[in-house]
């Protein structure tokens, strides 16, 4: 004879629903339901883009910008690299926004790590002159900036952009950075002076790898934002082989040989750079923002 265990179900307090049921709450789908929304309004333009910009202008022409292409027509992408000269502009972008995002970082370092943690005196003046800075529109700016590019004789050339933008950028850096180095723990700032170390070796050896997630953060940003700036490069960078990706797409936008397909082809490969930078980095951005919070 066999004696079969049979396993009792598992009791819950009393007046408390099951965990199942727990999970079934109404609102969770309302609130996944509104998020899905608003990721197909995010990603439908960007679709309509890509199938456009695979289509030929006759059968834009014919079926409208919502139907799917019959087949691949990868002549407008093509015809758009040639005729600006997209490597160039892809190359300028890329070179200029790298450098901006690590000059601006290791500004912003420096001037945070005065004063959040060398608390030099009159921190609080020098963080409302930051603060000021980040809320100064850009045309305010524009004439003194080309006035003195004139004057240095660097009107027209990317290190003119290279430098405003590490500038006003690091502004930022500092600011965020500032706030995260005044409540650096100082047990490991103790323990590196005993140690021996120096503030220039504190500052690399223990500052900069604690904080290393926050600064992922920044340089990410720092990347994007200047790779979407159209405006001071629009004004600063009149030649064709100076131009960023942004001023090229602006530029073309009103000429009269772009068809719609052509059009949808220069937006897809302009921003798809971009795109393929915040998916590579998209973990660093993850951890540091994760960080902040737990901070």
């Amino acid at each position: 004879m066999t004696v079969t265990a049979t396993k009792a179900p598992a009791r819950t307090p009393e007046g408390e629903a099951p965990k199942a049921l727990r999970h079934r709450n109404p609102v969770r789908f309302f609130v996944l339901a509104g998020l899905l929304v608003l990721l197909l309004l995010l990603v439908g333009p960007l679709l309509v883009v890509a199938v456009n910009a695979v289509k030929s202008p006759a059968q834009y022409a014919g079926s409208g910008p919502l139907s799917l292409p019959t087949s691949l027509y990868w002549d407008g992408i093509v015809d758009f690299w040639n005729r600006v000269n997209f490597g160039q502009k892809l190359w300028n972008s890329f070179i200029t926004s790298l450098v901006v995002a690590v000059l601006g970082v290791v500004l912003s370092i420096l001037n945070a790590y005065a004063l959040g943690i060398g608390r030099v005196k009159g921190r609080i003046w020098f963080l409302v002159f930051f603060l000021v800075a980040n809320l100064l529109p850009q045309e305010v700016l524009v004439y003194p900036l080309y006035y003195i590019s004139k004057e240095a004789g660097l009107y027209d050339n990317l290190i003119a952009i290279v430098i405003i933008f590490t500038v006003t950028q690091s502004a930022f850096g500092t600011y965020l950075l500032t706030s995260v180095y005044s409540e650096f723990p100082r047990e490991l700032l103790d323990a590196a002076s005993v140690d021996g170390a120096g503030k220039w070796l504190t500052l690399w050896r223990v500052v900069v790898p604690v904080s290393m997630p926050t600064l992922g953060v920044l340089f990410t940003f720092f990347f994007i934002w200047t790779w979407n700036e159209f405006f001071l490069p629009l004004i600063f960078l009149i030649s064709n082989d100076n131009q960023t990706v942004p001023v090229a797409l602006g530029v073309l936008q009103g000429d009269r040989m772009m068809d719609a397909t052509t059009t949808s082809a220069s937006a897809l490969i302009g921003i798809l750079p971009a795109m393929l930078f915040f998916l590579i980095f998209q973990r660093t951005l993850t951890r540091g923002i994760a960080a902040g919070a737990i901070k």
